[in-house]
């Protein structure tokens, strides 16, 4: 496939999230480039004139933060970063409501935490609103929750964070914007790197060099970040356009600009993709060989009978490992029960659990509804 067939996969395409990072939204002296946002704005601003769908994932805000606090530079410790956001934030989604109003378009603000999408009614609520912001034909403009989200529950980039917006909203692409223009297979500033114009699986990127740090020094990313944005995102099932936020109107009309990845497998349930890539476990589970089996094998839920052991600190809904007998992760889940109240559970089926504890105990440890292979 050539590149200007490949990029149908954007002009087919009803709905689209976009991504931006943060050097591409300020300027060289520090603060928000309103000359850039409206350029941004200009090129998502066409898509719902053409009967597509946008949804906007944007960093920027701890970078439209430091100038009013007298910062020169990101900084490193969590709670300067989330009073940056906090200032920040406003002045990000004041420039873009200001910039979308030129085109009779409305926006709305969709702050997320890793829990917002991982616990089950939260995600449900996530979902609703995004789709709902969407249906009103306002592009929902979305942002880690900066100001809230402990070191522990961060997506820790946003170009991770778009991925994972993609799949929660059933996107039909995601596009990546950045300060380079596409995916090279060594340093692009020397000269000598060629562009890679497809991907279509990992040994397309075989030999490849992949930077850590953007130009500008205000985001949090690099290509690197990028790449594995791309591997979540075509993982399910999402095909991703990379490429500089100066070639957004091109790379949003389907031209063939910068690096497409091709989507490598069929679209899995969004939430429990979420539950994969989005979250750090809490805690981990032993499973002995039978539950292992019930769990890989037929897809079955966790029940007390089957755990052998219980390790960290967790509460009821937070995500935890599930691991063989070798101590090999082979799954994910939100648990049922406190650390603190599995250990009496263990070994007992949930039959026993009801007699003499109450109908409160005959539950699963992890319900399949609830739980991911991994």
């Amino acid at each position: 496939m050539h590149d200007g067939e490949a990029r149908d996969v954007i002009t087919s395409a009803r709905r689209l999230v976009i991504k931006v990072g943060s050097s591409s939204l300020t300027s060289a002296a520090g603060g928000l480039d309103r000359a850039r946002v409206d350029a941004l704005v200009d090129a998502v601003a066409a898509l719902p004139r053409a009967g597509k769908e946008a949804v906007l994932v944007s960093s920027g805000a701890i970078a439209a933060g430091l100038a009013p606090l007298g910062l020169r530079a990101r900084p490193r410790d969590l709670a300067t970063q989330q009073a940056a956001a906090s200032v920040g934030q406003g002045l990000l989604m004041r420039a873009y409501a200001e910039s979308f109003a030129r085109h009779d378009q409305g926006v709305g603000q969709v702050l997320l935490t890793v829990d917002d999408v991982t616990r089950r009614a939260h995600y449900r609520n996530a979902y609703r609103t995004l789709v709902r912001l969407i249906d009103l034909h306002t592009v929902p403009i979305v942002n880690e929750n900066d100001t809230v989200a402990t070191q522990e529950i961060r997506f820790g980039d946003n170009d991770r964070l778009a991925a994972l917006v993609a799949a929660l909203v059933h996107a039909d692409a995601l596009v990546l914007l950045s300060d380079v223009d596409a995916l090279y297979d060594g340093d692009p500033t020397r000269g000598t790197a060629a562009r890679i114009g497809e991907v279509r699986d990992e040994s397309d990127l075989a030999g490849v060099t992949i930077g850590r740090t953007g130009r500008a020094g205000v985001g949090t990313g690099g290509m690197v970040t990028k790449v594995e944005a791309a591997r979540i995102a075509t993982g399910a099932g999402i095909p991703v356009v990379l490429t500089s936020a100066s070639l957004a109107a091109e790379a949003l009309s389907g031209s063939a600009v910068g690096t497409l990845f091709h989507a490598v497998r069929a679209r899995p349930a969004a939430r429990l993709f979420w539950l994969a890539h989005a979250t750090t476990p809490r805690g981990r589970l032993s499973l002995d060989d039978g539950a292992v089996r019930a769990v890989v094998h037929r897809r079955l839920s966790l029940l007390p009978a089957g755990v052998t052991g219980v390790e960290g600190i967790f509460t009821a809904g937070d995500p935890v490992d599930l691991v063989d007998p070798q101590g090999t992760p082979v799954a994910r889940g939100l648990v049922n029960y406190d650390a603190a109240e599995l250990p009496g559970l263990l070994g007992r089926t949930t039959a026993e659990l009801s007699v003499a504890l109450g109908p409160a105990y005959e539950k699963e440890v992890v319900h399949r509804d609830d739980l991911v292979l991994l």
